[in-house]
């Protein structure tokens, strides 16, 4: 049996790694999922991740200036 492909599109990503992304502040990412413009997944822990495709999708749309 294959193991899944930690770098596929269902790997999840912290608030700074999508923050390092956006090129803003985790919090503001953290914002973001709060007002509902991205989904988060939250641990057992209470912290924040989210799903690489979804915010590889969002990066799109802002960059094409559909988003924000």
């Amino acid at each position: 049996m294959d193991k899944p492909n930690p770098r596929d599109d269902d790997a999840l990503l912290t608030p700074s790694e999508v923050a390092a992304m956006f090129r803003v502040n985790p919090k503001t990412v953290t914002r973001w999922a709060r007002a509902g413009k991205i989904s988060a997944i939250r641990t057992l822990g209470g912290h924040r991740r989210f799903r690489a495709s979804e915010i590889r999708s969002f990066l799109e749309q802002v960059e094409e200036g559909h988003a924000l």
